[in-house]
């Protein structure tokens, strides 16, 4: 498991378009096809271990929580960061407060390219 970060002062200023007070942080560019999801996880709620069938990146946009590899240890995680998981990692994630996170399924993935990766707590 990889942690990035995406945070405003990750992102460049939107400058084009008469724009105002504008950051944009780009994430994933796929050529192959991709799913594009919203995750909800209530206050105390998890998603359990299971294994990832094609490369996962889940992005914090509200809340914090953890998220675990295949070792299963929690790593926190917040709002302005992502886990990615590879192709058949085992993984789980969870929240005490509540967590929403945007999970982008595809098996062409390299958010490295775009965000900084974060050292893992």
């Amino acid at each position: 498991m990889e942690i990035y970060k995406f945070s405003k002062e990750h992102g460049e200023k939107v400058e084009k378009y008469q724009s105002h007070l504008a950051t944009y942080v780009k994430m994933i560019h796929t050529n192959e096809a991709a799913t594009i999801g919203y995750m909800y996880i209530e206050e105390e709620g998890t998603v359990g271990y299971h294994e990832a069938p094609i490369p996962q990146l889940f992005i914090v946009v509200e809340g914090e929580g953890w998220v675990t590899g295949e070792n299963r240890k929690r790593i926190p995680i917040r709002r302005g960061e992502a886990a990615l998981w590879g192709k058949g990692e085992w993984h789980t994630s969870g929240s005490e407060t509540g967590m929403t996170a945007i999970v982008i399924q595809s098996e062409e993935l390299h958010p490295e390219t775009f965000m900084e990766k974060s050292t893992l707590r």
